[in-house]
């Protein structure tokens, strides 16, 4: 298993001082055949592109690539997925943080179940760190499940180039990229995508306010159907107003309802939490 690269893909813009502990978490990880693949977005600050610098020179398994241009984060995932040579791709955001075990457990899993694309849940933590819930992976997630809501968390999903074939890129879309990846990659297959259940990851939920986020967020979900799935105009906007608005609901109210449980010491995953 140790054998394989896994390629690990991260996008950077004005990342600030989150950024190393997101390096690190990585770097430090027990799988230790890994590439970290770097793509700044033409980051503003020094700082971001001081750390990038340092860790380039530091520790030869990561590499990064300096855009001139902002483009978005799908386009510099693109751009690393460009460069890397291994057979695993791995997505991890430099805000975010992995458990040192992920890819150990992750890359295990995926070699028994034979699966090409991988997930596992993660825990929400704020801009100290403290951890303020959990999103719990459905088991699996089939084509059809996966049109009405993208369940798959970015910062936990693998995928196997050799199972699938080829690469697979994200669209060139501004947001929600990820979900059209995961939607390529199930309608193409015909397979589901499998998880593991345990929490491997760290997100950082402080992205922006919630309300402004899922408004602005509803164009590119209507534009996810028509690019990547080729609906109409209409099609998309029915398809999204009647069936995944109440999927997302549905997911929205289970995060909210894990998350309580988690912080209250209750639930499947509890024993993680710590005050």
């Amino acid at each position: 298993m140790q054998n394989d690269l896994v390629s690990v893909i991260m996008p950077t813009f004005d990342s600030g001082l989150k950024l190393a502990d997101s390096i690190d978490s990585i770097l430090n990880q027990t799988y230790r055949n890994l590439e970290l693949i770097i793509t700044d977005d033409d980051s503003t600050d020094a700082e971001t592109l001081d750390i990038l610098k340092q860790y380039c020179e530091r520790d030869e398994r990561v590499s990064a690539l300096f855009l001139e241009e902002n483009k978005g984060p799908g386009y510099s995932r693109d751009r690393s997925i460009e460069r890397a040579r291994g057979r695993y791709i791995a997505f991890c955001d430099s805000d975010d943080k992995w458990f040192p075990e992920k890819l150990e457990r992750q890359i295990a899993f995926m070699e028994e179940q034979q699966c090409a694309l991988s997930f596992t849940s993660y825990i929400l933590i704020d801009n100290d760190d403290r951890e303020t819930g959990i999103v719990i992976a459905p088991p699996s997630m089939s084509f059809r499940q996966l049109k009405l809501d993208n369940q798959i968390g970015c910062l936990t999903a693998i995928y196997d180039s050799k199972l699938l074939g080829r690469k697979y890129f994200m669209p060139f879309i501004r947001k929600r990229q990820d979900w059209g990846l995961f939607l390529t990659i199930l309608r193409d297959t015909g397979k589901k995508a499998y998880s593991l259940q345990e929490p491997l990851a760290y997100y950082r939920d402080t992205k922006g306010s919630v309300s402004s986020n899922k408004l602005g967020l509803i164009k590119y979900n209507i534009r996810i159907y028509e690019k990547v799935l080729g609906y109409s105009h209409l099609k998309a906007v029915l398809y999204f107003y009647f069936l995944f608005t109440p999927a997302h609901i549905r997911k929205l109210m289970k995060k909210y309802w894990d998350s309580f449980l988690y912080v209250h010491d209750k639930g499947p995953f509890a024993y993680l939490h710590k005050h």
